[in-house]
């Protein structure tokens, strides 16, 4: 199942599902498929929100959802889409037929990503398996009560947590499969996936897709 888990750079990540191609904050793409059932945006930053990199992979039937706060900035792309819905943390909806649910993510400490900014994550149920996108955040009491099947999860530090504390994030919420993102280009090191998985316990496997 979970090769059907595509991280590209970043948090740049695609789901290949029998109904559509799921998109979380595409980021540089090389290719420009043009088949995004769904774009999900976890929150406005450049790595995160490119328009140029949506336009890339939307077509005429693609929904984008994006959190309400950045409502504003999201309809620079709106040319580019079917619709664009809005959501808010904490939230379990289904659009179209994809079940979504919401969790905040936020820095505890840092500045870069505060709790009032309402940015998310994504826990989405595809396959009958819970994926948790955590997007860009710390270890929060909100990201450890995430249950899910897979964790996509941030470690490359200044901006997220970094590796051990995201192995920390992953021995409590114990998944089945954790797959390490956010790292080895602007932030972090590519050795960086190797020092979360020796960290990982080992009843959950870890799977490295950068690179």
């Amino acid at each position: 199942m979970t090769d059907r888990i595509d991280v590209f750079i970043q948090n740049s990540i695609r789901i290949r599902t029998e109904k559509g191609n799921i998109y979380v904050d595409p980021f540089r793409m090389r290719e420009e498929p043009h088949d995004a059932a769904f774009v999900l945006i976890t929150h406005d930053h450049y790595d995160h929100f490119s328009p140029e990199d949506i336009a890339k992979v939307a077509c005429d039937d693609t929904v984008m959802v994006v959190p309400e706060k950045m409502s504003g900035k999201a309809a620079e792309v709106h040319t580019y889409v079917k619709e664009i819905q809005t959501v808010t943390p904490g939230i379990s909806e289904t659009i179209d037929w994809l079940d979504i649910e919401t969790v905040p993510a936020y820095n505890k400490l840092k500045p870069f990503h505060p709790k009032s900014a309402g940015w998310v994550g994504y826990i989405l149920t595809v396959w009958g398996e819970r994926i948790y996108i955590a997007g860009d955040t710390d270890a929060t009491p909100n990201a450890e009560s995430v249950k899910c099947d897979v964790a996509l999860i941030p470690i490359g530090g200044t901006y997220t947590m970094d590796a051990r504390a995201a192995a920390g994030l992953i021995n409590t919420m114990k998944p089945r499969v954790a797959i390490p993102v956010h790292y080895g280009d602007i932030v972090g090191k590519p050795e960086d996936a190797d020092a979360f998985a020796k960290l990982v316990d080992d009843d959950v496997r870890v799977e490295v897709k950068i690179g």
